[in-house]
C-alpha cells in the first residue's frame, strides 16, 4: 500500500498561509446559502427519519433517478436501476478494482494518470501497464501495441482506466477518432473499460465530445461519475453504471465496504438536482473556473521560467507542467512549501517514479490573486534551483581537468575509461 499524495499534504494545505494549488477542490464558496438551507429546512421538516436512517446499499430511487437525467445532459440514456450509488468517485475507482483485480492482474491506464487512482491499483496489487498520453490523450497506437504483446505473451488487461475528457492530471481531451478506436479495441478484444467523467460538464470553450458509454452502449464500458466536481465534494456522492452481473458483485463490495452512502446527504442532492437549479450553478461554475484557468496560464507566462510548459485544457481544473529536466518537482515542492504554497509533484501520477520535472497545478479552488501569487513563489523557487545548478555545473567544469589528462588517466586504467 502506498499514500496519496494529495492525501500526504491535506494537513499542510489546510494552513490557511499555505496557498494550495494541489487538491482538485471546486469552489464551494459559490454555492447559494438560501438553496443549501432551503434543501435542508425540508428535509426536516418532511423526512427527517428517513434522511438520519441506513439506506440500500445501491443508493436510495430518489438520487439514481437524478443521476440519469444528469446522465442525459452529457447525452447518454441509462437505466436508474444500473446505477449504484458510490461514496464519492474514489470508492467506485476502489470497488471496481476490488472487484476485477487479483494480485498480479493487469490493468492499463493513462500515463500520466489520476493520482488518487495510482494508491488504490497498488493496494490490490495490479499490474499496472501506462499508455503515454499526447494533446489528443492516450496514444492507440502505443495501447494496441501493448496488447497486442500482452496476447503473445497470453496475457490480457482485465480493465482499461481512463479519464478521457480533460484528463486528471494532464488536462488533455481524447480525441473523437481515438474514443471510437478505443471503444472499438474494447468490443474486438473483450476487455473492459472504466470511463472516469467527474469533469465533462465542466467545458470552458470547443465542442463537447461524446463519452466512451455513449459510443459503447454500455457493454464493455463501465461509467463513473461524481457529484465532487459540479455540486460539492463533501456531500461525497459518486456513481457507478455498469452491466447488471458487474453491479451485483460492486455492490457486495460496497456493503463490504461501508453499507451504504450517507442517506442525508443523497437525499439532499437528490432534492437539489429535481428543483432544475443545477444547470445555471454549473454555468456559474464555467465561468468563474474560465477565468481563474487564463489567471494561471498569464502568471505561468510571466513567472515560470525559459523552458517550462503547459497546455491550455478545454475544460476540467488541472493544467500540466513540465520544469527544465534538471529541475526535480518533489524536491522544488518541499521549497515551495517553505514558501507558502503547494502543488502536486508528477511523479505521483506515475508508477514507476516519471514525470520527475512535471507538476499538476490546480486553478478552482483558489481566487485569482492568489493563484498568481502562488504561481509567482513557485516560479521564483525554481529560478533559484535552475541558478544554483548553473553555478554548480559552471564550476565542476572550471575544475575538470584538461581534456589530455582525463585522457592520460583513462589510459592509465587499462579500459578506455576515465574513472
Amino acid at each position: 500500500m502506498r499514500s496519496s499524495a494529495m492525501r500526504d499534504m491535506m494537513a499542510i494545505t489546510a494552513r490557511p498561509e499555505v496557498i494550495s494549488l494541489a487538491g482538485g477542490l471546486p469552489d464551494t464558496s459559490s454555492f447559494p446559502a438560501e438553496a443549501f438551507s432551503a434543501e435542508t429546512d425540508e428535509i426536516a421538516r418532511e423526512s427527517l427519519a428517513e434522511a438520519l436512517q441506513y439506506g440500500p446499499t445501491e443508493g436510495i430511487a430518489a438520487i439514481r433517478e437524478q443521476i440519469v437525467k444528469v446522465m442525459a445532459a452529457e447525452g447518454m440514456a441509462v437505466d436508474a436501476t444500473d446505477v449504484t450509488v458510490t461514496t464519492g468517485g474514489q470508492q467506485a475507482i476502489d470497488l471496481v478494482t476490488k472487484t476485477l483485480i487479483d494480485p498480479g492482474d493487469i490493468l492499463i491506464c493513462d500515463a500520466p494518470t489520476y493520482p488518487g487512482a495510482i494508491p488504490t491499483f497498488c493496494s490490490y496489487e495490479a499490474d499496472v501497464r501506462q499508455i503515454e498520453c499526447d494533446a489528443d490523450g492516450m496514444r492507440m497506437d502505443v495501447l494496441e501495441a501493448t496488447l497486442d504483446s500482452l496476447a503473445a505473451k497470453g496475457q490480457k488487461p482485465k480493465f482499461i482506466y481512463s479519464i478521457p475528457t480533460f484528463q486528471n492530471p494532464g488536462g488533455v481531451t481524447l480525441s473523437l477518432e481515438r474514443r471510437r478506436q478505443l471503444v472499438r479495441l474494447a468490443s474486438e478484444r473483450k476487455i473492459l473499460i472504466l470511463e472516469d467523467n467527474p469533469y465533462g460538464l465542466l467545458r470552458y470553450e470547443g465542442e463537447s465530445l461524446p463519452t466512451l458509454y455513449s459510443l459503447d452502449g454500455g457493454n464493455f464500458v463501465l461509467y463513473l461519475g461524481t457529484f465532487s466536481k459540479i455540486l460539492s465534494a463533501g456531500l461525497r456522492i459518486g456513481w457507478l453504471v455498469s452491466p447488471r452481473p458487474i453491479q451485483e458483485k460492486l455492490v457486495l463490495g460496497k456493503g463490504a465496504s461501508d453499507l451504504c452512502t450517507s442517506t442525508l446527504t443523497q437525499m439532499f442532492a437528490a432534492q437539489y438536482f429535481a428543483r432544475n437549479h443545477w444547470h445555471d450553478y454549473v454555468e456559474d461554475l464555467i465561468g468563474i473556473y474560465r477565468s481563474r484557468r487564463n489567471a494561471m496560464i498569464g502568471a505561468m507566462s510571466e513567472y515560470f521560467p525559459h523552458g517550462a510548459t503547459w497546455n491550455k485544457p478545454e475544460g476540467g481544473l488541472f493544467i500540466w507542467a513540465t520544469l527544465p529536466d534538471v529541475l526535480n518537482s518533489e524536491d522544488l515542492l518541499a521549497k515551495a512549501i517553505g514558501k507558502g504554497v503547494a502543488f502536486v509533484p508528477g511523479t505521483a501520477a506515475y508508477v514507476d517514479g516519471r514525470g520527475a520535472s512535471s507538476m499538476r497545478l490546480n486553478f478552482s479552488g483558489v481566487k485569482e490573486d492568489l493563484i498568481i501569487e502562488g504561481i509567482r513563489r513557485i516560479g521564483a523557487v525554481a529560478g533559484e534551483q535552475l541558478r544554483l545548478y548553473e553555478t554548480m555545473t559552471s564550476t565542476d567544469e572550471m575544475r575538470l581537468p584538461p581534456q589530455q589528462d582525463i585522457e592520460a588517466a583513462s589510459d592509465d586504467f587499462g579500459d578506455g575509461q576515465a574513472r
